[in-house]
């Protein structure tokens, strides 16, 4: 990166970085709520199931600790990429520049409430400087995602209208969404499309969600999973809204489409993994080569629950067939042995085992943190680059910042 810190914040950061990272949960556990105490507003920007479980803190923790160890140590890992996945997350939530004062300002408050004393004028401008570099970079990059998006930063949502809805199984629903005026936005293949809801509490809470189908459709297509508590989570209030509302003739709120997680146009080999409802990015990468490079070497590697709960098998299965490299394994945790599918389902969790891979394979994945760690360890292992390794997360991006 191209912005320094001054001479004297940079010995002052390097001397307190590990303090503050120590501290980095604690911090902006005492920042989110005080922040909204004050700006309840931004409630609506913010994911509260993200919030009632710890992750957008540890998330944010992770960012700002992350910059600022780039920042003093020439050796650590490059923070560009990260901060431009940070700037598409924002942009699909309707993040302005102005927000970012208000974050500073409580970030450094809760900064001086839990490491007290120790927090010298020195410090304090410091952490100061680390925080601006780090949001002015921010703001540049979501200034230029808005500007090539067409969108008015003041004005980030836009309405679609549901054109039909589609059932895949009890818990998993599609939406074919056209906008009420205007043209369909340019989409990348990979590419997800924030919806904003008004909830009956009268909160609000956007949610982010793949376009699941290729280019040249007359809709966007989302693909949704009615999320389920477990373990003490909350029920997904925006996807069980959905699940229960959003019918055809709903007029629904949305961002334009963002995200840097988006096929390439190599003749590379491709290896596609996805767990559950991640299956939704390898629907819309499926949908792109089956159209334009038919010939292209693919790979698909499912895990779900059961056949039953596969989202988008038979469409899937269908692009498969039509092509003449294409090949699926799926693992099935239940009744896999009686599974209909068009290459017998392996039971359990995924493993890649005996499974031939291209080496010089270009890899995409989409579905839990855990899984894709572990997909990306075997992957690794089979002779995988890292760099060629490419996954999307939706909510806190912590693995960015602490790849497993």
């Amino acid at each position: 990166m191209s912005m320094q810190l001054s001479p004297q914040s940079e010995a002052t950061v390097a001397a307190t970085a590990a303090v503050v990272a120590a501290h980095a949960d604690e911090i902006t556990a005492t920042f989110y709520p005080a922040m909204f105490a004050a700006h309840p507003e931004l409630r609506n920007v913010f994911n509260a199931a993200n919030q009632a479980i710890g992750e957008q803190p540890k998330a944010l923790a992770a960012s700002v600790v992350a910059f600022a160890v780039q920042l003093i140590d020439p050796d650590a890992p490059d923070f560009t990429p990260v901060l431009q996945r940070i700037a598409h997350k924002h942009v699909s939530l309707g993040i302005r520049a102005p927000e970012y004062t208000i974050v500073g300002r409580h970030l450094m408050a809760a900064i001086g409430t839990v490491l007290g004393d120790a927090v010298t004028p020195e410090v304090a401008a410091a952490w100061d400087e680390v925080y601006w570099l780090f949001a002015t970079q921010l703001i540049a990059e979501e200034a230029r995602l808005y500007a090539l998006g067409g969108t008015d930063p003041e004005q980030p949502w836009r309405e679609y209208r549901v054109t039909a809805r589609q059932e895949h199984s009890a818990e998993v629903f599609s939406l074919l969404l056209t906008p009420v005026a205007g043209e369909l936005p340019e989409v990348r293949t990979g590419q997800y499309i924030a919806i904003a809801v008004d909830l009956p509490s009268g909160q609000r809470q956007p949610r982010q969600y793949t376009v699941s189908n290729g280019p040249g459709a007359d809709a966007l297509r989302v693909t949704i999973k009615r999320v389920r508590g477990a373990d003490g989570t909350p029920d997904g209030v925006v996807s069980g809204w959905l699940h229960e509302y959003a019918q055809p003739g709903t007029v629904l709120e949305v961002s334009q489409p963002a995200g840097d997680v988006v096929l390439d146009n190599t003749a590379a080999p491709l290896v596609l993994v996805s767990a559950g409802i991640g299956i939704t990015p390898v629907a819309a990468i499926m949908a792109d080569v089956s159209q334009n490079q038919p010939d292209r070497t693919v790979r698909l590697f499912h895990a779900d629950r059961s056949h039953a709960q596969h989202p988008l098998y038979t469409e899937l299965r269908e692009q498969v067939l039509a092509m003449p490299d294409a090949r699926g394994q799926n693992w099935y945790e239940e009744h896999a042995a009686a599974a209909p599918t068009l290459v017998p389902a392996r039971s359990g969790f995924m493993d890649f085992t005996g499974v031939e891979i291209p080496t010089d394979a270009q890899v995409f994945m989409c579905g839990p943190l855990p899984f894709m760690q572990s997909a990306r360890r075997e992957l690794m292992g089979q002779g995988i680059a890292a760099g060629n390794i490419h996954y999307e997360v939706f909510g806190p991006d912590m693995w960015a910042q602490n790849p497993a």
